[in-house]
């Protein structure tokens, strides 16, 4: 028996574990929690997809987002960098229909151009990856314990306004500082699991596992 609350940001499971209380005991949600959110990756499709999805997300619930990603995916070959930025306005009029998706006409449009940015930053930097890492916050940077409290303090760090920045500067569009840090811990550059959440170690070991490309 649990008798004590959870301690603030988190919640506990139909299984009696601590998570992170953002996923609200919704199914998939959890499920998303536990197996992706904060693994790191250097696919650079994946880092695309998510920098398109956060950006698709702002104003909504990365729920909204998640219950439409794999309409995302068809419409978007996948999030497959050289197919969508060789895509064109009459895809554009075609996916502004699709009422599966969230049909913001200036979003539809800077998932292309960003792919068209991110196959740039590709032959300069050799990948999208090692361009992106490369932003990743040093220890000092962070704080030495996770909490809801300095979560909801910091929505922006100094590491997502400097990515933030080098994507404007690369012609990336909807990579506003909020949006940028959503995309760094999902994408494991911090373990923003809450302390005491189940999954936090478990990322914390992917994290150090795992060699930042460059």
């Amino acid at each position: 028996m649990h008798d004590a609350p959870p301690p603030d940001g988190l919640i506990r499971g139909p299984d009696g574990r601590l998570r992170c209380a953002w996923h609200g005991g919704d199914d998939l949600y959890r499920r998303y929690h536990d197996a992706e959110w904060g693994r790191p990756t250097d696919d650079d499709d994946r880092l695309y997809e998510k920098l398109c999805l956060e950006g698709f997300q702002a104003g909504l619930s990365w729920l909204t987002i998640l219950r439409k990603r794999e309409a995302f995916r068809e419409l978007f070959h996948g999030f497959a960098i050289a197919r969508v930025a060789a895509m064109d306005e009459a895809d554009v009029e075609r996916i502004v229909l699709d009422a599966r998706i969230i049909r913001h006409r200036g979003k539809i449009v800077s998932a292309i151009n960003n792919a068209r940015r991110a196959d740039a930053l590709r032959t300069e930097h050799g990948s999208l990856a090692r361009f992106l890492w490369r932003h990743a916050p040093d220890a000092d940077e962070r704080p030495a314990t996770v909490t809801a409290e300095w979560l909801r303090a910091n929505p922006v760090t100094p590491a997502s306004t400097r990515l933030s920045k080098a994507l404007k500067k690369a012609g990336f569009t909807f990579v506003g500082p909020t949006t940028v840090y959503a995309f760094m811990q999902s994408l494991g550059f911090v373990n923003d699991h809450i302390d005491g959440c189940c999954m936090r170690d478990d990322c914390q070991t992917a994290r150090d596992a795992f060699t930042a490309p460059g």
